[in-house]
């Protein structure tokens, strides 16, 4: 995987900064939206599988990464810095690609802003989720909500956590270590999200991909099917990987992008 021509810029809303990757190359622009307690960099594998056709812009959205913390976790919100990011780099049109909570900010912002989406792929995103009033982020909550004074330390402080959020802790800018998110934002976030989104999905009509993981995944293959058939022309892919279909097959979902990318440019 070959970052080297990755660039992190940020730019500042209402004094809160956005901090985005632009993956660079002279392809035509995909911007990528990642899920909960995710960034924009784990987009770095497939913006070098899709280049030099494509160019990959990661925000790492709002609460994210070197992304600052929100007031709030809307879905305006959202969709807003989307809008924002799209202005900033004076792009009128662009595909859109997301995972989870990223491919439910795309297809909605698409159904807004119709105009400016050329292609939509979305990734485990549901047309409807936490209909039943759970929140399946609540575990976030026993997560470490402060610092400390080094990496080790605060290591030592997810416990059993460790082997799953190690490599979402970042030094502070005071010299400090945490996470790269808040686990109350995330909590917060998850329940705005939850809702029933069908209108949001069929609102656009642009081409659009639906990437579902077949083993663990969120996404059901009966909603995914119901997806589907409720958008003329949208097409889905099935990957043997659980939600995380990008990371556990990042062949097989790039190749997925990159075909039907192909087939609508």
């Amino acid at each position: 995987m070959n970052t080297d021509s990755a660039e992190r810029s940020t730019l500042t809303l209402a004094g809160r900064p956005l901090s985005y990757v632009d993956f660079g190359g002279p392809g035509r622009p995909l911007i990528a939206l990642h899920g909960h307690m995710s960034e924009g960099m784990s987009y770095a594998d497939l913006a070098s599988r899709l280049a030099p056709h494509w160019r990959v812009i990661a925000p790492d959205q709002r609460g994210h990464g070197a992304s600052g913390r929100a007031a709030d976790y809307s879905r305006q919100g959202y969709l807003a810095d989307v809008e924002a990011l799209m202005d900033h780099l004076g792009l009128a049109r662009a595909a859109l690609l997301g995972h989870s909570l990223g491919a439910i900010n795309a297809y909605q912002f698409a159904a807004r802003h119709p105009e400016r989406v050329s292609a939509l792929v979305n990734a485990e995103g549901c047309a409807e989720l936490g209909m039943d009033g759970t929140n399946p982020l609540a575990f976030v909550l026993d997560l470490p909500h402060g610092t400390a004074p080094s990496r080790e330390e605060f290591v030592t402080q997810l416990g059993p956590f460790a082997q799953y959020f190690t490599s979402a802790v970042r030094e502070r800018p005071d010299g400090t270590w945490g996470l790269h998110f808040h686990p109350g934002d995330m909590y917060d976030s998850e329940e705005q999200v939850h809702g029933d989104h069908w209108a949001d999905w069929t609102g656009s009509s642009c081409p659009a991909l639906l990437i579902r993981g077949t083993k663990g995944g969120v996404l059901s293959a009966e909603q995914a099917e119901r997806m589907i058939a409720g958008r003329p022309g949208a097409r889905l892919v099935e990957l043997e990987t659980d939600h995380f279909v990008y990371a556990d097959d990042p062949a097989g979902f790039a190749d997925a992008v990159r075909g039907f990318l192909a087939d609508i440019a």
